[in-house]
């Protein structure tokens, strides 16, 4: 076949290798994951506090109604889970996150034009799609396929710069959304737009992410093979001595500790989408906290979140993950004490605060785990299949604590479930094994099926 010239001095151009010689690329990467899911955090999930009382206020639909949009969409994730994490393994990240990307724009533009509710049913599921096949699963596998010793630490840099982002984005978006400043619809126009921002940098970005390093004769976390096999961990915590494939989703789904971990995180992660779902409404409308100083609360445990991101990163790799994760986790529950509490602003920044640190210091180690047990020969599949019964956890809880109070006019008792689901869920990562116990796992179920 003939050899185009132009398009072979595109490519050349375009190469992001040709131009950071001497700087390894996998810290490009964690700034291109930063990107990925600030695009999908900051107006989906952190923004649910802006979106939700809006909604509320110009539809007039229940708290139960709200909560089971996002229930809905994680009945869909459910399925786009393991199917998110089989393609990433099989088509490459890059791909997933045109096609996510693409999907989350689209279903923005949708929101902005719907009239009642199963059509927001309908955009909240797309843009729930796009999120999960194209943005933070594909971003995670990408760093943890150029990272190894410093894995933790990569995660939690790009965590903590989508973090960061959105201390000044979400509170934008709360204003500028506000009913009492622009009226009732203005939110229409700004979601419209926030979907043909995303769709327009959906392409541009997706062209810098490289799926390993090895496809461009680098590799993980910029030393050569034989340093990685040779170089002792440098942490507390066991670590892959090198850069072995790992076990397949199969074979870790027959370990317990896959599902030691899947529960743990599980239970943690319906906290933080409860608290998503229903914070707005339950400061705003029900404390009578202006929806703006709610937007600031949001970027309280954002900005505090992005700090301990790295904290967390920092310790994730030097100290044993899962006692890091049983702690950091723990702190959850306090948090949510405090929120039930709250009928002032203080208090409300207060949650912020503590909330920040728990939720910000655990979200890349309970990431991390997965490739420090697992290894990288199928992290995304594997990641793919713990969100199936994550999921269930947030189809449930956030439609419980709806529906609560709904009846009840109240959210004690949900979050009182909450808190000690959030304890017992910590006490988990105390049961897992030392790392190292894992490598021996697929001998062990190649013995187990013989």
């Amino acid at each position: 076949m003939e050899r185009v010239p132009w398009l072979a001095d595109v490519r050349e151009i375009i190469n992001p290798l040709k131009h950071v010689r001497g700087t390894f690329y996998g810290w490009w990467l964690v700034g291109a994951a930063t990107m990925v899911m600030i695009m999908a955090s900051v107006p989906l999930f952190y923004g649910l506090t802006a979106w939700f009382p809006v909604l509320e206020t110009r539809f007039q639909w229940s708290r139960a109604q709200l909560s089971l949009a996002f229930s809905l969409s994680r009945v869909e994730g459910s399925v786009t889970g393991p199917l998110g994490g089989y393609l990433t393994d099989k088509l490459g990240p890059r791909r997933m996150v045109l096609i996510g990307l693409i999907c989350l724009g689209g279903g923005f533009v949708l929101l902005g034009q719907i009239q009642n509710l199963w059509q927001f049913y309908l955009a909240f599921i797309i843009v729930s799609t796009g999120a999960g096949l194209g943005t933070w699963l594909p971003m995670m596998t990408v760093l943890n396929n150029w990272f190894l010793s410093k894995r933790a630490t990569a995660m939690s840099r790009a965590m903590a710069g989508s973090a960061a982002g959105g201390i000044l984005l979400v509170p934008l978006l709360a204003w500028s959304i506000d009913p009492e400043h622009f009226g009732l619809d203005r939110w229409r126009v700004v979601s419209t737009g926030l979907g043909a921002v995303i769709m327009f940098f959906a392409l541009p970005v997706s062209l810098v992410i490289r799926n390993r390093p090895e496809d461009y004769g680098q590799h993980p976390d910029g030393i050569q093979r034989s340093q990685a096999s040779a170089t002792p961990g440098e942490t507390g915590t066991p670590q892959p001595a090198s850069d072995a494939p790992g076990l397949t989703w199969q074979e870790a789904l027959r370990t317990r500790t896959f599902w030691l971990m899947t529960i743990g995180h599980a239970c943690s992660s319906a906290v933080i989408v409860t608290i998503s779902v229903h914070l707005g409404s339950m400061l705003n409308l029900d404390r009578g906290i202006p929806l703006q100083t709610v937007g600031m609360v949001v970027s309280t445990y954002l900005g505090v979140g992005a700090l301990f991101n790295l904290v967390g990163g920092y310790i994730g790799d030097r100290l044993p993950i899962r006692m890091a994760i049983f702690g950091i986790s723990a702190l959850q529950s306090v948090a949510l004490g405090v929120l039930l509490l709250t009928d002032s602003t203080p208090l409300a920044f207060l949650f912020g605060v503590l909330l920040g640190i728990s939720f910000g210091g655990r979200s890349p180690l309970t990431t991390a785990i997965r490739g420090i047990y697992f290894g990288r020969r199928a992290f995304a599949s594997i990641m793919g299949m713990s969100m199936v019964p994550m999921n269930g956890f947030m189809i449930v809880l956030p439609l419980f604590a709806g529906y609560m109070f709904d009846t009840t006019g109240s959210y004690d008792i949900p979050f009182m479930v909450l808190i000690v689901l959030n304890l017992l869920g910590s006490c988990l990562f105390l049961m897992l094994g030392e790392p190292k116990l894992m490598s021996a796992a697929p001998k062990t179920v190649q013995q187990s099926r013989t």
